[in-house]
């Protein structure tokens, strides 16, 4: 290995973890900023539909971006009515968590011989100072929730602009380019956000599938308000890998506290079973694809990265973020060795690729 190729590989290098170290102190700017362009690129199919109506480019953003609050609200509409239906059964549901505290308290007294008085003293030990810790606890939520406000509507004010100047924002970047090189760059920037659109266009279709899956699952299985719970586990999709587990889990927990038929914890178990094995090997292969063409391991490895740098909003920019990554890195000459790093093992073109989008491309 020659020493100039070492130096630009190490100059590379820190050149990533200078950019990482700019994320992480960042964030507060950067997080609304990446959803901003992320939901713009998702949007670009309605803006370009709406102009070809006819439709003049500030009134077609500004319809783009009311499309996505009115899908937004009539899903925080959804929840607040099946949320309404859940707060009126919490008189049901603390009737049965104290019943299996009680519980809990005779299996501990039984088993570890610990009176029903010496545990309520520990409890009452733990829960010193239980006001003030109630207090703090209302204050941070509510000054997270004015966060998330602020951010959101960042975020909206950003996806219009986004749109709305994506013409300027576009030569800019071809400017930066030498002439003979921006037909090139042209090309890899419809192509980053061709695959964005496809990528988070297939799965808010396999969320939607997920949300009709979870509720028949749910509803079979006699879990009350399963639609809520079949939208929470969909939603929560979009946190790789954490996302379902923790959906499902929140399900069973309620399901425990509203019923004492375990035959209900059982069927949301088979539920997320059926449903994780529907969707691994059906609508992730046939909706969503290999749609980033990314190495599995990396693919890990950058959610964990994202986790680390950005918390939750990390974890759902991370798989597309890396797979513009690798478009940009294919069509850059020294950065083409870690394209074909963060690939996969063997490329995937024409027939290739996973066997079931094979066997139904064959039969028809």
């Amino acid at each position: 290995m020659s020493t100039a190729y070492l130096n630009q590989t190490l100059r590379i290098l820190a050149l990533f973890v200078l950019v990482f170290g700019i994320l992480f102190f960042g964030r507060p700017v950067f997080i609304p900023l990446t959803f901003g362009a992320v939901l713009a690129m998702l949007l670009l199919p309605i803006c370009h539909w709406l102009q070809s109506k006819g439709i003049n480019n500030g009134l077609s953003a500004t319809l783009s971006v009311a499309a996505l609050l009115l899908v937004m609200g009539a899903l925080i509409t959804l929840l607040q009515y099946q949320l309404s239906d859940l707060i009126d059964d919490l008189s049901m549901i603390e009737e049965r968590v104290n019943s299996i505290v009680t519980g809990l308290k005779s299996y501990v007294k039984q088993h570890f011989g610990i009176s029903n008085q010496e545990q309520q003293k520990i409890i009452k030990e733990q829960q010193s100072g239980g006001v003030g810790k109630v207090a703090g606890i209302v204050t941070t939520l509510l000054g997270s929730l004015a966060g998330i406000i602020i951010d959101a509507i960042l975020v909206l004010v950003y996806t219009f602009l986004f749109i709305f100047f994506r013409g300027h924002f576009k030569n800019f970047i071809l400017r930066m380019f030498k002439p003979e090189n921006r037909d090139a760059t042209r090309e890899v920037l419809q192509n980053a956000g061709k695959v964005t659109q496809q990528y988070l266009g297939g799965l808010g279709l396999m969320i939607i599938m997920l949300w009709v899956m979870y509720g028949i699952g749910f509803s079979i299985a006699g879990v009350n308000n399963a639609l809520f719970f079949a939208v929470l586990c969909g939603v929560l999709e979009l946190v790789p890998f954490v996302g379902n587990i923790t959906g499902t889990s929140i399900t069973v927990l309620m399901a425990l506290a509203q019923s004492s038929d375990i035959k209900v914890v059982v069927g949301v178990i088979i539920t997320y079973a059926l449903v994780q094995l529907i969707q691994t090997y059906i609508l992730e292969p046939l909706v969503v694809g290999d749609r980033l063409n990314l190495n599995p391991l990396f693919t890990i490895l950058i959610i964990v990265v994202g986790e680390a740098v950005w918390g939750i909003a990390g974890m759902i920019l991370a798989v597309p973020l890396l797979g513009i990554f690798k478009i940009i890195c294919d069509n850059c000459e020294p950065l083409k060795d870690y394209g074909f790093l963060i690939g996969p093992p063997k490329e995937k073109k024409g027939e290739e690729g996973n066997f079931i989008t094979r066997m139904f491309k064959k039969s028809t």
